[in-house]
């Protein structure tokens, strides 16, 4: 271990924060002085940290009660985010749904969506809130999808919208469409103006210089992904907002209500617990195989191993990245189950509020 470089259930859970306990990066992270009284194991974050550098781990990150317990790796490095683009638009979202700029109820008739092969006029009645909770029943091609997202959608037109969910990108990369469409902003910039610089972003840029997001098109379809670059310490940012209800500090940076509402258990996952709105939810602990995850708890995951997990009850952020641009390097399901027990052992007791 060492410290950074220098550099569900049905409905929802609130868990009380103490705000004399907050702290917030102003404009760094702070540590935590002293772990044995915030009530962490020294010997059993070390046994984690060991067990990260057997596995594909480049990096991780916990903070507690917004400020920094341990690091271990490059926590400043900028990694694909993948998959985790998509809690970032669900975010996104809340302010432009707030104002009424988008309208969940709105059909992709009445948006004039279509695609390479044409949607039929049942796939047409999908509406956003069908596209953001992944149930939206189309089956299109869609790019940007890992070999595991082909192989679990099933036949076209064998569902109607509404009825059945599917981790299709599909409906994500729709969706960044259709948000691009309705608020005339580019996801990256929206993202940066909305969320990145409220948030006091330390790594992520996207200006003149340097963009550290962009669009990936498909032949197969109209609707590209949308990918983001971002450092541990910045996501950790992210978590954190999301933890504390959409508010950094005093100021509500994401509709209160939209939070809530987004992390909701519209589908049933399976193994890997609930689905919200873009984000994974634990469900009766559910999520990660081999750990418990406490009442509450959240995340957005990607491919080959990046995940970010809020424990809301421990006021806990967990970010763990994968250098996933080296063919074949990624952590697994298991492996990460694995970890996130271990961190968790390590937090052998909780600090009453």
């Amino acid at each position: 271990m060492s410290p950074r470089p220098d550099e569900g259930s049905s409905a929802v859970t609130h868990f009380p924060v103490d705000e004399s306990r907050e702290s917030w990066p102003s404009p760094g992270w702070t540590m935590i002085d002293d772990l044995a009284a915030a009530g962490w194991s020294l010997e059993r974050l070390s046994d984690a940290f060991q067990y990260a550098g057997t596995i594909a781990t480049d990096a991780v990150m916990i903070v507690q009660n917004g400020r920094e317990v341990a690091s271990w790796g490059d926590i400043t490095r900028r990694y694909n985010c993948h998959s985790m683009r998509k809690s970032f638009l669900s975010a996104l979202m809340g302010p432009y749904v707030e104002d009424g700029t988008i309208d969940l109820s709105l059909t992709l008739a009445a948006l004039d969506i279509d695609d390479v092969e044409g949607l039929t006029a049942v796939e047409k009645q999908a509406t956003v809130y069908d596209l953001l909770t992944a149930r939206s029943g189309i089956y299109h091609p869609a790019g940007y999808e890992t070999p595991w997202m082909r192989s679990i959608k099933p036949l076209r037109h064998s569902q109607a919208p509404g009825t059945e969910w599917c981790y299709s990108n599909w409906d994500f990369n729709a969706l960044g469409t259709i948000f691009t469409q309705l608020t005339g902003r580019d996801i990256h910039e929206a993202f940066r103006d909305r969320i990145a610089q409220p948030l006091g972003m330390e790594d992520f840029r996207h200006d003149d210089v340097r963009k550290d997001g962009w669009l990936v098109p498909d032949a197969c379809s109209r609707h590209p992904a949308y990918p983001f670059a971002m450092s541990s310490r910045d996501l950790a940012r992210f978590g954190l907002m999301f933890l504390r209800d959409g508010r950094w500090g005093p100021r509500q940076v994401i509709p209160a209500d939209w939070v809530a509402t987004s992390l909701l258990p519209y589908s049933d996952a399976g193994a890997r617990g609930a689905y919200g709105y873009m984000w994974w939810l634990a469900r009766a602990g559910t999520g990660f195989p081999g750990v418990v995850q406490p009442e509450g708890s959240f995340s957005a995951q990607a491919a080959g191993g990046h995940v970010l997990v809020m424990i809301p009850p421990l006021d806990l952020v967990i970010v763990h990245r994968v250098d996933t641009a080296v063919p074949g390097r990624a952590v697994d399901l298991f492996q990460f189950g694995k970890l996130l027990r271990l961190i968790l052992d390590a937090r052998r007791a909780v600090v009453p509020r």
